[in-house]
C-alpha cells in the first residue's frame, strides 16, 4: 500500500471508528427515544414512508393482477374479512380512527383517504407480506402457506372501499345480523354467530351473495366441526377463517356445527349461469370417475348433486349446491398441497393433481347445479 493511500485511509478509518463508538454509546446509554408518544422527526417520517413505498413497488413488479377484482363475489369476501382483521387499526366509515390505533406510531391510515396512491399489485404485496416496523401484519396463515385467493379478495374490497357510503359499507360487511338472532340464541352461539359467521355465511347458512361463500346449510355435522377445529389448529390454512375460529370455544364449535347442519340448503347459483355441457361432463366424472387417469368417482365419498340423494358420507363434505368458483379454488389448493385440515384431506391431493383445469371446472359445475333437498 502506498504512503499516500495510507495517509488518506487513516483519517477515514479513525472517523468511521469514532462514529461507530459514538453510536454504540448512544444506544447503550438509552437516550435514543423509542416512545410512540413522542412521534417521529419529519426527516424520519419521510425516510420511512419513501423507503416503504419503493420497497413495495419493487416487490410488486412480478405480481400478476387477476381479472376478478371487480367481481362482486370477491368484493364481498374481502369485506367480511376487513371488519375482522383490518378495522381495529384502520377504522371504517363509522369510526375512522379507532382509539387505540390513534396512539400507534406510525398511525395506521384511514384507508379511503390513502388507497388511491397504490396500484392493485402493490396492495397485494402489503396485505400479503405486511410492513416491518409499522404494526402491519403479514397474512395470518400458520406457516405462511400461500392463500393468494384470499389476499386478492381483500384487495378487491379495498379498491371498492373509497366509494362506499356508511350505509353501503354496513350492508356489504354485515348484511342484516339481526335476522334470525332468536333462532340461535337458545343454542348458546349468538355471540359467535352474529359477530362472525352471519357476515359471510348468512343466517340460514346458504351464504351471502351469489356464490361468494361456501354453503354450510345441511352440511355434514362431523365435517363442519372438524373443519372449524382444523382452522383453530392452523392445519387448514386460511387468513380469513383462522382468526375467527381461534376465538371460538369448543362448545361454540359444536353448537355451530349442529345449527348449520340442521339448516335447509338452497342452490348457490341459478342453473342458467352454468354451461349445460360442462354440467354433463362433470356428471360423468363425478359418477363414473376417470379410469384412464386413475381418478375415482367423486360420488363415492361426496354423494351426487340430486335432490334428496346427496349421499355424502358423514366424515366427508357434501358438495351438492356448493358454488362452482369455491369448488374450483379448493381443488387448486389441494393440488398445491395448501388445503389440509381433516385426517382425510390428503386423499384429495393426488386426485386434484390428475384433474385438468377443464375437468375441475366441469366437476364444480355439476355439483353447483345440484337441486338441494326440499
Amino acid at each position: 500500500m502506498s504512503p499516500s493511500l495510507k495517509r488518506f485511509l487513516k483519517p477515514v478509518v479513525i472517523t468511521a471508528a469514532g462514529l461507530g463508538l459514538l453510536g454504540a454509546v448512544l444506544v447503550v446509554s438509552g437516550v435514543v427515544p423509542v416512545r410512540a408518544s413522542s412521534g417521529h422527526w419529519a426527516i424520519t417520517r419521510w425516510f420511512l414512508s419513501f423507503s416503504m413505498a419503493r420497497s413495495v413497488s419493487t416487490d410488486s413488479l412480478d405480481v400478476a393482477v387477476p381479472a376478478t377484482l371487480d367481481d362482486r363475489r370477491e368484493i364481498l369476501r374481502g369485506a367480511g374479512h376487513y371488519q375482522t382483521g383490518c378495522y381495529p387499526c384502520h377504522g371504517n366509515p363509522t369510526t375512522p380512527q379507532p382509539r387505540v390505533a390513534r396512539a400507534m406510531l406510525p398511525h395506521p391510515p384511514y384507508l379511503p383517504d390513502s388507497l388511491d396512491q397504490w396500484e392493485p399489485e402493490e396492495l397485494f404485496v402489503i396485505v400479503k407480506h405486511g410492513i416491518k416496523l409499522a404494526g402491519m401484519p403479514a397474512w395470518p396463515t400458520k406457516g405462511r402457506e400461500h392463500r393468494d385467493d384470499e389476499v386478492w379478495a381483500v384487495v378487491a374490497f379495498l379498491r371498492a372501499y373509497p366509494e362506499l357510503t356508511e350505509a353501503e359499507y354496513r350492508e356489504l360487511v354485515f348484511g342484516d345480523p339481526a335476522d334470525g338472532r332468536a333462532a340461535v340464541s337458545a343454542a348458546g352461539i349468538e355471540r359467535a354467530f352474529v359477530q362472525t359467521c352471519v357476515r359471510c355465511h348468512g343466517v340460514d347458512g346458504n351464504g351471502r351473495g351469489i356464490g361468494a361463500f361456501p354453503r354450510l346449510a345441511g352440511q355434514n355435522r362431523e365435517y363442519l366441526a372438524e373443519a372449524l377445529r382444523a382452522y383453530v389448529s392452523g392445519e387448514r390454512p386460511s387468513g380469513i377463517m383462522e382468526p375467527i375460529a381461534a376465538e371460538l370455544t369448543g362448545a361454540e364449535i359444536d353448537a355451530l356445527a349442529d345449527y348449520f347442519a340442521a339448516q335447509t340448503p338452497s342452490r348457490s347459483a341459478p342453473a342458467a349461469a352454468l354451461e349445460p355441457e360442462a354440467v354433463v361432463r362433470g356428471q360423468r366424472i363425478a359418477l363414473e370417475g376417470l379410469p384412464k387417469q386413475k381418478v375415482a368417482s367423486c360420488a363415492d365419498c361426496h354423494g351426487t348433486n340430486e335432490a334428496g340423494q346427496t349421499g355424502a358420507q358423514e366424515a366427508y363434505p357434501s358438495l351438492a349446491g356448493q358454488p362452482a368458483a369455491y369448488l374450483v379454488t379448493q381443488l387448486e389448493l389441494f393440488a398445491e398441497r395448501v388445503r389440509e385440515g381433516t385426517p382425510r384431506a390428503n386423499l384429495m391431493h393426488e386426485i386434484a393433481d390428475k384433474l385438468t383445469e377443464e375437468q375441475r371446472a366441469d366437476v364444480a359445475a355439476y355439483y353447483a347445479a345440484g337441486a338441494p333437498a326440499e
